[in-house]
């Protein structure tokens, strides 16, 4: 399992009372506003808008509070301008980190992702310094309890790359071009995925097998991703599952 799906993991455990609720429907409203102003407000016709849609449903967003975002970003309604941009840094171990974030004041996100790198172990680096170890995939999580030839089967003739289990979930990998494709398919067969993203993936993993380490690469992590601003936070450790649940629990 990838550092990424590992610390979602973790995310998940900790979240039985989750205080960060709000903060998960701030960012999830703001990457519809993004979605609907770079690529119009028609669910059909913005696979990107859709994708935010379906995810901020799951959330249990309030509909009219989708609504109200879809607008502020098709410039029906007046709102904020985000841009997105992006921050590349290292955790301990040499752990490659990149931190994705959608801000209307570029200069004071950058100050404040940098001093969360350093206040938490890290440091940051030039653009492209650590980019070239990802690549753009797209994850699609689906119940665990599903066959695995059924899932196979729709999700490679849908165009999917890999099917893999990853905890206790079916994994489907592939690329972005059929990313609504695949979502699609698993809908018409009445399959509800767990969660689905346009993640970056490592190419390259950094072995991480001590605790401590684990820790506070995590550590940095949770700190990144608790900024108002920040939307996601990728890094290529490889951290041993028991090491995972040993953090999880504590």
């Amino acid at each position: 399992m990838s550092g990424h799906s590992k610390w979602a993991t973790t995310k998940h455990r900790k979240a039985a009372v989750d205080k960060a609720r709000g903060k998960l429907f701030a960012k999830l409203i703001r990457q519809l506003e993004v979605a609907a102003r770079d690529g119009g407000g028609d669910l059909d016709a913005n696979a990107t808008l859709r994708t935010m849609y379906d995810k901020a449903r799951a959330a249990s967003v309030p509909a009219d509070t989708i609504d109200r975002a879809i607008k502020r970003g098709t410039g029906e309604l007046e709102g904020v301008h985000y841009e997105a941009t992006s921050y590349e840094g290292y955790a301990a171990c040499g752990v490659a980190v990149i931190v994705e974030c959608l801000t209307d004041n570029r200069n004071r996100t950058g100050a404040d992702v940098r001093n969360l790198f350093a206040r938490n172990g890290g440091s940051m680096a030039e653009p492209g310094s650590v980019s070239w170890q990802f690549a753009r995939k797209g994850q699609i999580y689906l119940p665990g309890a599903l066959e695995e030839d059924k899932v196979m089967e729709i999700a490679l003739e849908a165009g999917a790359d890999d099917v893999a289990r990853d905890g206790d979930m079916w994994l489907v990998s592939c690329g972005t071009l059929v990313f609504n494709d695949c979502l699609a398919a698993m809908e018409s067969a009445g399959i509800t995925a767990e969660s689905s993203e346009l993640a970056l993936v490592a190419t390259t993993e950094v072995p991480v097998t001590q605790e401590a380490d684990a820790r506070k690469i995590f550590k940095l992590i949770e700190a990144l991703d608790d900024h108002d601003d920040v939307q996601s936070v990728w890094s290529n450790c490889d951290i041993p599952d028991e090491i995972v649940t040993a953090i999880g629990d504590g």
